[in-house]
């Protein structure tokens, strides 16, 4: 029997042109959309102004193929970690990130990551596959209900900082984001979502050509390619002069700053060298600097730095006009922090 084509994987004009090819009214095509995307229904029956003939007519053509939360971890600090299950049985992990007075959510785009950046938990689960639009967007939809139960406020930010290289996924994590942002999808504000990535010259240029709204992050942590190659191979055939005329392409056509995220560690980059050669890359460029604690990841291979190498940087960035942030982690506990995120409670991967 041919499998079921996933509902969702049409456009709305598709939608359209289905119901009229079987001899009904285009309108239909637009009442699905909307059950669909704007109120994010993952069961035909439950599209309740569609008459029940047209329900099942669609369960006989189609499937939602929505992600199921498989397990739940809430953190001290209110952070909640969520294993998702997705329709093929591999599980992906989101974060619901609470912080004073608004709530984001943390999205993976892939399964696993082919990058294998040496501090990072992800990297040591092999790429399986992309997310398709709708599974990005089910864990927003997810995180959101979880932010209304939890905080009583709806989600403010998204950042695309889950499992994953977002600009490996290109296509279909800018679909997720039209989705998300639409009026006829959730209708939120592309700036308040951060796409990260380790720093892919040809996609970050490529994002500027495509005029997209959202915030862009750059996981650097050195300015120094020796040092950023042993930590991040993707350096090794992607170096940081490349990087950087990205992102002056970047900012020339889009006039947003960039995010530096960086994370200090313990005789890694913590000598003054380093410290000087970010603020030199950073005097090129209209940057933010991210300082990021540290989440260790129980190899012993990274230690955070001591806090005076910390202020260290911070003490050089604002003395040449750099805006930095200190950002401490939350959901530590539960290993749902920044580089934690590993599947440890999936399904299928004990």
């Amino acid at each position: 029997m041919k499998a079921k084509q996933d509902i969702r994987a049409l456009t709305k004009t598709e939608l359209r042109d289905f119901f009229v090819s079987k001899g009904q009214q285009a309108f239909r095509g637009n009442q699905v959309y909307e059950w669909l995307w704007g109120k994010a229904v993952h069961h035909f029956e439950d599209m309740t102004n569609i008459s029940k003939e047209t329900r099942l007519f669609l369960s006989e053509n189609f499937v939602i193929n929505h992600i199921k939360v498989d397990h739940i971890q809430r953190a001290a600090d209110g952070t909640i970690k969520n294993a998702l299950k997705l329709h093929d049985g591999l599980v992906v992990e989101s974060v619901l990130i609470p912080v004073k007075n608004r709530t984001t959510a943390c999205v993976s785009s892939q399964v696993g990551c082919s990058l294998n950046c040496k501090f990072c938990a992800t990297a040591r689960l092999k790429r399986m596959r992309n997310l398709n639009p709708d599974e990005i967007y089910d864990q927003v939809v997810v995180i959101n209900q979880q932010s209304l139960l939890y905080r009583h406020q709806k989600l403010s930010n998204i950042v695309f900082m889950g499992m994953g290289e977002p600009l490996l996924n290109y296509n279909n994590v800018l679909a997720a984001i039209d989705k998300i942002t639409t009026d006829d999808g959730l209708g939120m504000s592309p700036k308040r979502i951060t796409v990260s990535t380790v720093g892919i010259p040809k996609m970050i240029k490529k994002l500027a050509d495509d005029e997209v709204k959202f915030n862009l992050a750059v996981s650097l942590h050195s300015a120094i390619d020796e040092i950023r190659s042993k930590m991040m191979p993707i350096n090794e055939v992607s170096p940081i002069a490349d990087l950087l005329e990205a992102l002056q392409y970047w900012y020339t056509k889009t006039k947003r700053r960039i995010t530096f995220e960086y994370v200090v560690w313990n005789g890694i980059n913590d000598r003054q060298a380093d410290v000087d050669a970010l603020v030199t890359l950073c005097r090129k460029i209209p940057v933010k600097v991210n300082l990021i604690e540290y989440n260790a990841i129980d190899d012993g291979l990274f230690q955070q730095a001591a806090p005076e190498a910390i202020q260290n940087y911070v003490k050089n960035l604002e003395a040449n006009g750099i805006v930095v942030n200190v950002r401490h982690s939350r959901g530590k506990d539960i290993d749902a922090a920044c580089g934690q995120l590993a599947n440890k409670s999936a399904v299928g991967n004990e």
